[in-house]
């Protein structure tokens, strides 16, 4: 007798159930992207649910702390609430506008782009050199890099990630076929794009390097040989270096100090860092629960803005944590989808450069928090603190949607579409008024013209 145990004659049968299953799945996938305006709605579907995460870990992050300082738990959120308005607003605009306003614009925003950031960065020199006392002058707060409009804070260092993808896109599709030579692209795109990287990066670095990814993206996207690619990576991590131990940033030093030697700093990014780390293993699978997180409260600085991801870790656990990277994940699909699908050759490299910029605006992110990169200060597109940043964020969605809107499958199918009920309510004919009611009127009106006949003669 053998000791093997007897065969299960209904494996097979299970097996080939769980085959035909995730066929009949994969079947199914594969007939919702295949509809004509599926990039549009998983584009709009993901945004819309991180904006949501968003606003509520950033009202669990800051209702406490704005309790305490202002007797109002709702402040943070209010502004918070107000800027996704906004950007919704500036959402609706951009998916609205054709490509060519977008090309027009590309240059002047630019301009303006340039000037404020060169700006602020003249008011900053100032400031470290103590001319000015007081960092605050006029609407400008030198020591962050803010315009004050009214309530708002914008950063124009945030206005020159559309500005960029705009101008580049613009001017690669100027150029043509020549665009991957070095000799093209050296006039005047690296002077123009080098530029701006110093002028964003003396202060921001985490945006530069993003500036520094979109750029890259798109020069991708546009074909350009890879010796280039190669020498531009030789100048760009030059560049940080300099910019990284440029007299006055000694900050800089100590980021990386700390993360190369983190059990030598105890406060400062370190400790930031460390924290972080034990809101993540506190959260555990499930997490504590939404609102019941106790590292956000004095522990974690800036728990509501750029170390968001651990608070979201803490109340939410491993499933909310996989959830916002499976949206960043579909948003960054869809992006990609988008720039692969579209026609217009500028409207793929604008898809490319703004979906690179997202994703990897997220990546570095996520990678300081869990302690894998240094820390940058770069806020979590749609779920961190800062009104500036999701402003321009949605309108970079906006951007997207349109050229979703534009793939050949979906303009079509969104001209073939019916009036919605609003339109129908709107615009219809008024249905025709029954017999009776026409023979009155028809009666009426006659007896009228008879008596104003008989009156005349």
């Amino acid at each position: 007798m053998s000791g093997a145990p007897p065969a299960d004659p209904q494996a097979p049968e299970v097996r080939g159930g769980a085959r035909e299953l995730t066929e009949a799945a994969l079947s199914l996938l594969r007939g919702l992207l295949g509809r004509p305006l599926a990039s549009y709605y998983l584009l709009v579907s993901s945004a819309g649910l991180l904006l949501v995460i968003g606003l509520a870990m950033v009202f669990s992050a800051t209702s406490v702390e704005a309790f305490v300082t202002n007797g109002n738990a709702f402040t943070s959120i209010e502004n918070q609430a107000i800027s996704a308005g906004i950007g919704l607003l500036a959402f609706w605009l951009c998916q609205r506008l054709p490509v060519r306003t977008y090309r027009v614009l590309a240059k002047p925003g630019l301009i303006v782009a340039f000037v404020l950031i060169f700006a602020l960065d003249v008011l900053a020199l100032l400031a470290q050199a103590k001319v000015l006392k007081d960092p605050t002058f006029g609407p400008v707060r030198a020591d962050e890099l803010w315009l004050y409009l009214g309530p708002l804070q914008v950063q124009p260092s945030e206005l020159a990630k559309i500005a960029l993808a705009l101008w580049v896109g613009d001017v690669l599709l100027r150029k043509g076929p020549q665009a991957g030579a070095w000799r093209e692209l050296s006039r005047p795109l690296f002077p123009v794009a080098g530029v701006l990287f110093v002028l964003v990066g003396y202060n921001d670095l985490g945006t530069m390097i993003c500036l520094v990814v979109l750029f890259v993206s798109m020069l991708w996207a546009a074909g350009v040989r890879l010796r280039i690619f190669a020498g531009m990576l030789v100048i760009a991590l030059a560049g940080i270096v300099g910019l990284i131990y440029l007299p006055g940033n000694s900050y800089r030093q100590a980021r990386i100090d700390a993360f190369t030697n983190p059990e030598l700093h105890q406060l400062g990014d370190a400790y930031q860092v460390r924290e972080g780390l034990f809101a993540i293993a506190n959260g555990g699978w499930f997490g504590v629960g939404l609102g019941e997180g106790r590292l956000k409260w004095g522990w974690l600085p800036n728990g509501h803005n750029d170390f968001i991801f651990a608070v979201i870790a803490e109340e939410l656990g491993v499933v909310g944590c996989l959830v916002v990277l499976g949206l960043f994940g579909v948003l960054a699909y869809t992006g990609l989808r988008i720039a692969r699908r579209c026609t217009n050759p500028f409207r793929r490299l604008v898809a490319a450069g703004v979906t690179a910029l997202i994703a990897g605006q997220a990546t570095i992110n996520l990678a300081g928090v869990v302690g894998l990169t240094p820390v940058t200060g770069l806020p979590l597109p749609l779920i961190s603190d800062g009104g500036s940043a999701l402003v321009v964020t949605l309108s970079m969605i906006g951007i997207l949607a349109s050229f979703a809107r534009a793939e050949p499958a979906a303009a079509h199918a969104l001209h073939a579409r019916p009036p919605g009920r609003l339109a129908r309510l709107l615009w219809a004919p008024l249905p025709p008024l029954p017999v009776a009611v026409m023979d009155r009127r028809v009666r009426a009106g006659r007896a009228a013209a008879g008596t104003e006949r008989g009156d005349d003669g």
